[in-house]
């Protein structure tokens, strides 16, 4: 009889004592932060347990005010948008068209608000008798909804861009109103501007797709290339995570030198999409938040002529001069220094003012920037329950001078914050928005459609954040919130009744 072998991995047992271990010295290292002053670690996340609800008069309440103060939402900046979709010319023939323009843009942003994942989901699932019946109560002009196919070609003939700018005027609304005034960052509206691949074919499709190499071997018939619409995304970056759609800039290959084979490119787009943003709020105070991708002259000569400012991350290889004369001087200044908590970690800033960066032709053009460098520590317990000193390094050049009282808002409130367009992008391409999804390979229609979805995210967010809905969000979290309304405009939940009585009421939108 042989004996049976001995294994280095650790049996149930002993796994069981690990994760309590874990356990005990995560709360010992909590405990330990807040007496030193360190806010522990977040710990939100979606409630662990049974449904709330004891009776189905319970449920039914829950579910139509959800549904109901959703779509009041909507409905409350559907005029203004409306009133700017009607200046697009409808290319139909009047005599034959069975759905009023108004229908199919109020039915076409309805299917990201309701997450449709495709032409084929919303054309089964809306036209479902008491969905249809539920939405009349909401609105009665929807009286037969159309097939996704009419909005489609739709969006193949009119003019998009004014979808878009029609987006754009909600949100001057919303500026007018004041509704993000308490999240300024030193009285700036913060636009952060990121760009990201929308999806990719193997085969073109478009003339204005971007295309790229890939070498499947030495030879040069071997080489393959893949298709891409690549799209430079602007939204506003709040401190809370509320991140709003602002405006898109669609990358066309004819906008590249065509003649030395060159494309178009991310920084190529951003001068567009500043000069667009700058038409759009000529007077409004901005500060731009932008990537290690632009970290350059053009780029904050640009930013300064629009009267911006800016934050730009500023990786090691980036504007070596500017490394250079920030490492000479940053012992030499004085009170250029500060130390600060800030949630778990403790941070340490040190800045160099007033840097000459120059650029362009021989060198020629000059620009005044400032430099600031963030080194934060913080402790994490890791699997084996062992307590870790971490540590990271942060560096920014910013169009503003640095002092102790206005580090913490530009950096940890502003710069820091413009992951926010990141996490944004990577909730509308995995989250249901379906970024990703082309619905249409007429390239006019699929911008239509991508205009569409941002205006029906809009609305989410608004949402999410409302004081009406914030609650319900928490308890529930996005994704399970979106789910929650959608299946109750698909169910027998609503009272028509109750619903007229909620809409009847005075509705101010307002933000926690």
């Amino acid at each position: 009889m042989t004996d049976k072998k001995t294994s280095c991995r650790p049996d149930n047992g002993r796994l069981a004592e690990q994760r309590k271990k874990k356990r005990l010295a995560e709360k010992d290292l909590r405990e330990r932060n807040e007496a030193t002053g360190l806010k522990g670690k977040s710990r939100e996340s979606v409630p662990n347990r049974k449904c709330p609800y004891e009776t189905v008069e319970e449920e039914q309440a829950e579910r139509e005010e959800a549904l109901t103060e959703q779509l009041r939402i909507m409905k409350a900046q559907l005029p203004a948008l409306l009133k700017r979709l009607a200046g697009i010319k409808d290319p139909r023939n009047p005599k034959k068209c069975k759905h009023k323009f108004r229908v199919l843009m109020i039915y076409g942003i309805l299917t990201f608000v309701f997450q449709m994942s495709s032409r084929r989901e919303a054309n089964r699932e809306m036209t479902r008798p008491m969905f249809i019946q539920n939405l009349l109560l909401f609105f009665p002009e929807l009286t037969e909804l159309p097939h996704n196919d009419t909005l489609m070609r739709l969006l193949s003939e009119i003019d998009v861009g004014e979808i878009e700018k029609a987006h754009i005027e909600l949100i001057r609304q919303f500026v007018r109103k004041k509704k993000f005034r308490r999240y300024l960052i030193e009285k700036c509206y913060p636009v952060a501007i990121d760009g990201t691949r929308k999806f990719v074919r193997s085969e073109i499709w478009s003339e204005e797709c971007s295309e790229r190499k890939l070498k499947k071997g030495q030879k040069k018939e071997e080489e393959k290339k893949e298709y891409y619409v690549y799209v430079p995304e602007a939204c506003m970056a709040f401190s809370n995570g509320m991140t709003i759609p602002l405006m898109s800039e669609f990358l066309s290959y004819a906008e590249g030198d065509t003649d030395n084979s060159k494309q178009d490119c991310e920084l190529k787009a951003f001068h567009r999409l500043a000069g667009r943003l700058k038409k759009e709020f000529p007077r409004l105070r901005i500060m731009v938040l932008l990537d290690g991708l632009y970290p350059n002259g053009p780029v904050t000569d640009c930013c300064l002529e629009n009267n911006w400012q800016f934050m730009i991350v500023l990786k090691d290889g980036s504007l070596s001069g500017v490394w250079e004369e920030y490492n000479a001087l940053r012992e030499l200044e004085g009170n250029n220094s500060i130390k600060k908590n800030w949630g778990n970690r403790r941070q340490k800033f040190q800045w160099v003012s007033r840097i000459e960066h120059w650029y362009g032709e021989k060198e020629k053009k000059r620009v005044i920037i400032h430099v600031i460098v963030c080194e934060e520590t913080w402790d994490e317990v890791n699997a084996r329950a062992e307590t870790e000193h971490k540590s990271s390094r942060h560096a920014w050049i910013s169009s503003e001078p640095f002092s102790i009282w206005n580090v913490h808002e530009r950096c940890n409130l502003g710069a820091r914050h413009r992951w926010g367009i990141e996490t944004g992008i990577l909730v509308e391409k995995q989250h249901g928005w379906r970024y990703e999804h082309c619905f249409s390979y007429n390239r006019n229609a699929m911008k239509g459609y991508h205009y569409l979805m941002r205006t029906g995210h809009l609305f989410v967010i608004l949402a999410r954040y409302s004081e009406c809905l914030i609650k319900k969000v928490k308890e529930l979290g996005v994704r399970g919130f979106i789910r929650f309304i959608r299946e109750t405009a698909a169910g027998p939940w609503l009272r028509e009744e109750k619903v007229f009585r909620r809409l009847n009421r005075n509705f101010q939108l307002r933000l926690a």
